[in-house]
């Protein structure tokens, strides 16, 4: 999917398939992410760097909160304990994806009359805003074209109406009813 028709391999990216797990995958193991590289199975060599298998464990991760140190730590607790989680504890705040993906949760989880009228709010308040701009837009031509009527009839009797509409921007039929 990443190359078109004629494109060279080269421009391939490295392609990770990531495995989340709410149970143990590998009992023999106690490492929360295993990662793994294909190799050929007789004479074991690899494949490619261009692939990568990884899997985090849930189960395995233990810290709290207070002994989330890494961006890794945040986010393995979040995956961990987003559903039980009323909002973005304060030391995970600073990281905006977080705290996105808590609001994706937190949606997950809505009913579906929560979720519609939740999205009727936001269309509401987009709406809002596009009505805003509008009303600003339109507040600017307005001044615009009434600042060029009082520059047009300033000019009425120096300047003839075609050299004055052609000047001011105004039409010569509205140039000629500002001289009537």
């Amino acid at each position: 999917m990443q190359l078109r028709v004629g494109e060279d391999y080269t421009l391939l990216n490295p392609v990770i398939a990531l495995t989340i797990t709410d149970f143990d995958m590998f009992e023999n193991s106690n490492k929360v992410i295993s990662r793994y590289k294909l190799k050929e199975k007789d004479d074991l060599t690899d494949y490619s760097d261009d692939i990568e298998l990884v899997f985090v464990e849930l189960p395995k991760f233990n810290k709290q909160l207070s002994e989330l140190e890494t961006l890794s730590d945040k986010w393995l607790y979040f995956l961990k304990a987003a559903n039980t989680l009323e909002s973005v504890p304060a030391s995970m705040e600073e990281v905006p994806e977080i705290n996105h993906a808590f609001e994706v949760a937190r949606e997950s989880k809505l009913t579906r009359k929560e979720l519609e009228l939740l999205e009727k709010r936001e269309m509401f308040l987009h709406d809002s805003k596009n009505a805003i701009l509008k009303a600003r837009q339109d507040g600017k031509q307005e001044g615009a074209k009434e600042k060029a009527i009082e520059i047009a009839r300033s000019l009425i009797g120096i300047l003839d109406v075609q050299t004055i509409s052609q000047t001011i921007g105004l039409s010569v039929a509205e140039v000629e009813r500002l001289r009537n």
